[in-house]
């Protein structure tokens, strides 16, 4: 019997303990950044969801930055949220100590990735990769480059 009491026992403290510190964690959760864009103009058609900033781009998020020509937001109005960001011109994202430069780039808020076509390069200090094609996956920071040439710097030599 004592064993059985001590079992449930620790059971019940098990369950006191956790279960709430789970379920602030859960509410604490912060949400999603907004998306802040500063452009030079402006046209928004809500009856096809989308919104063309022109001019001097910078759409900036919590740990993103892109920058180009043109924007074209395509958004939910219902879910209040962007489902695709397609920039073009002059095309360049930061993420800490990367940059990313293309002439074109498709963001896709569903699967978490930015395609970038046109020339499109990534570096990283001194470090340069370039390709046909680059695909970055946010959530994994990590790229997939189409026909890749990679560039990079060996400080240490060849010995």
């Amino acid at each position: 019997m004592s064993k059985l009491f001590i079992i449930v026992n620790i059971a019940i403290t098990f369950l006191v303990v956790h279960v709430p510190a789970f379920a602030a964690n859960e509410i604490l959760k912060p949400e999603k950044a907004p998306i802040i864009i500063t452009s030079q103009s402006l046209t928004a058609d809500n009856k096809n969801s989308t919104a063309v900033f022109e001019g001097s781009v910078i759409a900036r998020t919590d740990n993103i930055t892109m920058y180009s020509d043109r924007m074209t937001v395509y958004y939910d109005n219902s879910a209040g949220k962007v489902n695709k960001i397609h920039a073009v011109g002059n095309v360049k994202v930061n993420q800490e100590e990367r940059a990313l430069f293309s002439d074109e780039a498709l963001y896709l808020e569903t699967e978490q990735k930015i395609i970038f076509t046109g020339n499109p390069k990534a570096v990283e200090g001194e470090n340069v990769i370039s390709g046909k094609e680059i695909i970055f996956y946010l959530k994994d920071s990590r790229a997939e480059v189409k026909e890749s040439r990679v560039v990079l710097q060996n400080k240490q030599g060849m010995d």
